[in-house]
C-alpha cells in the first residue's frame, strides 16, 4: 500500500468516526487533525477527544480567524466566525477617519479589544489597520497569557483585569475604537447551548447575567469617560438583543445604530460618543 492510499483511507477512517460523533465538518476536520498531529497513537488520541466533544481548536492549538491563524489554549474561548463583524466594523470606522484619510493626526489611533479572550479581534484589527495604538484586556490568566502571544505579533499590549480596571489610564479620554465581545449569553440559556461550548469553555466567557446584558450595562456606564470625542463602542450581541443593547448604550447618551450580517450571521450594536 503506498503512502498516498495510507493517508486517504486513514483520512476516510478518522471522518467516517467524526461522522458518527454528530461532526458536521467530518471530512474537513479529519484533514486538519491528521495535519497537526503526528504518529498513530497521537492521532487516535486526537480524534477521540474530538469525538468526545472536545473544541476542535483546542486539540490543533489554533483557530482561524478572519483570515488569521490565532494561537489558543484549552480553557481559553474560541474565537467565532460571526465575531468578524466587530472586526469588519472597526477597520472601516478607522478607515474612514477624515484625520486619517489626511494624515492630519501626529498620534496613532487608539483600539481597545476589551474582554479580548485569546485577542484575536484586536489582532484582526490590528492586522487589517496598520500603525494603531491598541490595548487588549481581560480579567482571565489563561485568557491574557494567550493573548499575549497574539496580540503582541502585532505591536499591541495586553492588560489583565476587569474590564475598565484593567487598562492603562494613560488611554483614558483617547481612544477611538472600543471594540467589545463581552459576554451575552442569558443565564439560563447556557444549559442549551452546544456540549463543547458549556463543557470546554470557561462559563464566565459565556454567561451574560439574567437577560444576557450585564456586562452590555456595565461597559457602556463607563465607556464615554474612555472614548475620545466621537469615539466609537462595537459591541457584538445576539439578533434578539440587539434592541436591548441599543437602548442600554443610547441610555447612556449614544448616537446607535444595529448592523447585521446574515452572511457572518452576526449582529453589532455600534455607538458613537458625542463630540
Amino acid at each position: 500500500m503506498s503512502a498516498t492510499e495510507l493517508d486517504v483511507e486513514s483520512l476516510a477512517g478518522i471522518a467516517e468516526r467524526l461522522r458518527s460523533a454528530g461532526c458536521v465538518f467530518a471530512e474537513e476536520e479529519a484533514e486538519l487533525l491528521l495535519a497537526a498531529v503526528s504518529g498513530p497513537a497521537e492521532i487516535a488520541a486526537a480524534v477521540e477527544r474530538r469525538a468526545a466533544g472536545y473544541p476542535l481548536e483546542h486539540i490543533l492549538g489554533w483557530a482561524e480567524f478572519c483570515g488569521l491563524r490565532i494561537e489558543l489554549d484549552p480553557g481559553v474561548f474560541v474565537p467565532r466566525r460571526r465575531t468578524g463583524l466587530v472586526v469588519s466594523e472597526a477597520a472601516a470606522l478607522l478607515s474612514a477617519d477624515p484625520k486619517r484619510k489626511r494624515r492630519e493626526s501626529p498620534e496613532p489611533a487608539v483600539v481597545v479589544d476589551l474582554c479580548c479572550g485569546s485577542g484575536a479581534v484586536g489582532a484582526a484589527i490590528a492586522f487589517r489597520i496598520p500603525g494603531l495604538e491598541l490595548h487588549a484586556a481581560d480579567i482571565d490568566q489563561a485568557a491574557v497569557a494567550c493573548a499575549r502571544r497574539n496580540i503582541g505579533r502585532v505591536g499591541g499590549e495586553v492588560h489583565q483585569g476587569d474590564l475598565f480596571d484593567a487598562l492603562p489610564r494613560a488611554i483614558k479620554g483617547r481612544i477611538r475604537v472600543l471594540a467589545v465581545n463581552a459576554p451575552y449569553v442569558p443565564t439560563d440559556a447556557i444549559d442549551s447551548m452546544p456540549h463543547e461550548a458549556r463543557e470546554h469553555e470557561p462559563l464566565w466567557s459565556l454567561d451574560g447575567g439574567a437577560d444576557g446584558l450585564e456586562f452590555h450595562r456595565r461597559v457602556a456606564a463607563e465607556a464615554n469617560e474612555w472614548l475620545r470625542p466621537g469615539g466609537y463602542i462595537i459591541i457584538e450581541t445576539s439578533e434578539r438583543q440587539a434592541a436591548g443593547t441599543a437602548s442600554t448604550l443610547e441610555g447612556e447618551g449614544f448616537a446607535v445604530r444595529t448592523v447585521r450580517s446574515e452572511e457572518l450571521d452576526g449582529t453589532v450594536v455600534v455607538g458613537q460618543a458625542g463630540p
